[in-house]
């Protein structure tokens, strides 16, 4: 009977180890189950082609429109920053800027644009001289205030607030016209939102300005130098996470009784890699000191990170 009690005694102590070696084994083969691995190098980038592209006044958003979006391809724990070069060919005019716009967490943005307008035979015509080209800086800020782009509610776009400071180099040629100022602030409103799951991208805002022809013909004018509130707009496709085509739609003010037109473009834009963008559209921007039908060619390359 001893000898049956010792046999079974060491059989229960066997088991009993057994069973917790099982477990030990278990929990040293599965910890991807209780602890999370760690997250890729590039964790805190956002989706490609969420902080839009750079506007003509640095901003980032579409080409010339102002989005909700914030500059950079870092996320709320990082700093991003973007440079471009953006240039349109008109019937009668060329246009170029270049810039830096700087995302802070994905929650501030700061920005600098420099436009150069070349008026090329429409200089001698206005007596201002040939190929005279009108400069402009443009400083601007830009707080997310609610939502964000892709994530959370779909009923909640992600909503921004910002402001740019504009100044013409060019204040002779702006008083001549007769505009009231060389220098003026623009306050701007925007929701945008990109409904992944069906690859759309809706943007809304509203501008405060006195700008005319975005301020390279100065601000407000003489017989009236209010400010007015404009709408800017945008409907884009995502075709792939590389490819995005869409439209634009702006309205100014024409302050100085020239026939200024609301502006329209079509544009494509496509993430040749994970940090440069190539932007071209087809844009209309109607009437430009009394000389119609400026429909032309507008392209960009950004460098985002």
């Amino acid at each position: 009977m001893k000898r049956v009690a010792r046999v079974l005694a060491f059989a229960q102590t066997a088991y009993f180890v057994a069973v917790a070696q099982t477990a030990t084994a278990q929990v040293d083969e599965a910890p991807s189950v209780l602890v999370e691995s760690p997250p890729p190098a590039d964790y805190n980038a956002k989706l490609l082609l969420t902080n839009g592209i750079s506007t003509i006044g640095g901003a980032s958003g579409g080409g010339i429109s102002d989005w909700a979006t914030i500059a950079g391809r870092q996320s709320d724990r990082g700093i991003g920053v973007q440079l471009h070069v953006s240039g349109a060919v008109l019937p009668d005019y060329l246009w170029q800027s270049h810039g830096i716009a700087v995302g802070i967490a994905d929650r501030v943005e700061l920005s600098y644009a420099r436009q150069n307008f070349d008026t090329q035979d429409v200089g001698a015509a206005l007596g201002i001289g040939q190929g005279y080209v009108l400069n402009q800086d443009v400083w601007g800020a830009k707080l997310r205030v609610a939502g964000d782009t892709v994530y959370g509610s779909p009923l909640l776009p992600q909503i921004a607030v910002g402001v740019q400071y504009k100044r013409s180099l060019d204040g002779g040629v702006a008083a001549a016209v007769g505009a009231a100022h060389d220098e003026g602030v623009d306050f701007v409103v925007s929701a945008t939102k990109l409904f992944l799951a069906r690859s759309i991208l809706l943007d809304a805002t509203a501008r405060m300005t006195k700008a005319n022809q975005n301020g390279l013909l100065g601000f407000g004018s003489v017989g009236n130098d209010d400010y007015s509130v404009q709408f800017e707009g945008a409907l884009a496709y995502q075709f792939s996470r590389r490819f995005v085509m869409g439209a634009e739609y702006r309205s100014k003010p024409d302050n100085l009784g020239l026939g200024e037109d609301d502006w329209i473009d079509i544009f494509a834009a496509w993430g040749a890699t994970d940090n440069i963008t190539v932007t071209a559209a087809y844009a209309d921007l109607g009437s430009i000191a009394t000389f119609e039908g400026q429909r032309g060619v507008f392209a960009q390359a950004q460098l985002a990170f």
